[in-house]
């Protein structure tokens, strides 16, 4: 009779576990959506973060090299607003329209395929739908209940004498 009810037991923990898991997702499923999503947008930030990070050092480095040397003004302005040079060692490359617009779209592509939406798992991406929601939150209750009524200890019973 002990291992009777040590099967008992564990059927117990089995079923309510499941069940009261199955009633914390349905109720939970809203928190769980907007912890991906929290988790989506810290993301973004740090990618951000660190791209405005790199930013600033290039800027600090130009600032330094422009303290350092004088005439690095002189031999960049000339590129920088497009102006040609006379001098015939120099090389003055035109870019066209097309190969700019080559150029940004190829530039473009890691900003476009960045993903927009967070990544959820399928199964609460399926939980969200208000009747799979409903029938997550029955079946759980279903067997929390089936757990009590089925698998409550069994209390001897005491005998009765017969007549």
């Amino acid at each position: 009779m002990h291992g009777h009810n040590v099967i008992r037991a564990i059927l117990f923990v089995l079923f309510f576990s499941i069940g009261a898991a199955a009633l914390g997702g349905a109720v939970l499923v809203d928190e769980l959506v907007r912890h991906y999503q929290d988790k989506h947008i810290l993301r973004q930030a740090r990618v951000l973060t660190d791209r405005l990070r790199s930013l600033n050092e290039d800027y600090d480095a130009l600032l330094r090299r422009l303290e350092e040397d004088p005439n690095l003004i002189k031999r960049i302005a000339p590129a920088v607003i497009g102006a040609r040079r006379d001098d015939p060692n120099v090389v003055n490359p035109r870019a066209t329209a097309e190969e700019l617009d080559a150029a940004k779209r190829a530039l473009m592509k890691d900003v476009e395929n960045s993903p927009a939406e967070p990544n959820m798992p399928t199964w609460l991406t399926r939980c969200r739908a208000p009747r799979e929601r409903t029938i997550l939150f029955a079946s759980g209750a279903l067997l929390v209940l089936v757990s009590f009524v089925c698998f409550r200890p069994v209390r001897p019973q005491a005998h009765q004498p017969s007549a």
